[in-house]
């Protein structure tokens, strides 16, 4: 119980983080409070994407009833905290190298997939459009790796397990999760 409490302390920090890189960077810039951000344009747009956005009805969730979406995105936020958890111990310790593999693993698996397979494939959406939202994204999943990794490291700080790093063992911070063993990854040069 105690580590399913740290896992969702961890997930609140991603989820947190998240929300707010999202407000800042496709609500604020991207739609614009007021529905004209650089992504609504209609002279740089996809027609098709924005009738999605603004007119087709039923409305998109996260514009009819945000907090659905909100409370979703919490799901989401715990199972990246599950994943830091289970490939953490893999990965060099420290905060920054750890939140930057989790960004990239993020970026790479969920939002480049989902810029390739819906705005680009269904709604015809422009190149230079596309290339403004996964930095959009490459700040979203950044922003939730390092949050993630911060509250991770800062909530199993003092167990300790061995690393098999370039042939020597180094000791280095685990979870309670993962009970002390010696780690099968090696990392050659």
């Amino acid at each position: 119980m105690k580590c399913f409490c740290k896992m969702l302390l961890t997930a609140l920090a991603g989820w947190g983080a998240l929300n707010v890189a999202m407000l800042l960077t496709f609500r604020l810039i991207g739609f614009g409070l007021d529905g004209h951000g650089i992504l609504m344009n209609p002279q740089t747009q996809s027609a098709k994407l924005i009738a999605v956005w603004s007119e087709l009805e039923p409305l998109p969730r996260i514009v009819a009833r945000p907090e659905t979406m909100i409370v979703g995105l919490f799901g989401f936020a715990f199972l990246h905290a599950v994943i830091y958890r289970l490939l953490s111990p893999a990965w060099p310790s420290g905060v920054w190298p750890r939140g930057i593999r989790l960004a990239g693993l993020l970026f790479a698996i969920c939002y480049s997939f989902w810029e390739f397979f819906t705005p680009f494939n269904l709604f015809g959406e422009p190149l230079p459009l596309i290339a403004v939202e996964l930095i959009f994204w490459a700040v979203v999943a950044l922003t939730e790796g390092l949050a993630i990794a911060v509250m991770a490291e800062r909530l199993w700080p003092s167990e300790k397990r061995i690393a098999r790093i370039s042939g020597s063992e180094q000791t280095e911070s685990s979870s309670s999760c993962h009970r002390v063993r010696e780690c099968p990854v090696s990392v050659s040069s």
